[in-house]
């Protein structure tokens, strides 16, 4: 049986995040990918939308971390180690 482990580490992000996903998703000419069926997607442009996200993400963190905001970025998300993760 598969495991889903990809939920939020911050539970009210998800509603941010699944937004976050549909403008990626228009950006790269993937319109209306809320209602698509992802199973009919090819596995690349799903991963398109996933890549494309977490290089948003991590330009923003760059920035704040140039522009000397790096406690923002520290405080926001607890760091997990191997040791605290749930099985689930």
């Amino acid at each position: 049986m598969a495991r889903k482990n990809n939920a939020p580490v911050i539970n009210a992000a998800s509603s941010a995040l699944d937004q976050f996903k549909m403008e990626v998703a228009n950006e790269l000419g993937l319109s209306n990918y809320q209602n698509i069926d992802k199973g009919q997607l090819s596995s690349r442009q799903n991963g398109y939308v996933g890549g494309n996200m977490t290089k948003k993400m991590v330009a923003f963190a760059e920035q704040a971390l140039a522009q000397g905001q790096s406690s923002a970025i520290g405080n926001s998300v607890p760091t997990v180690t191997s040791g605290q993760q749930s099985q689930q």
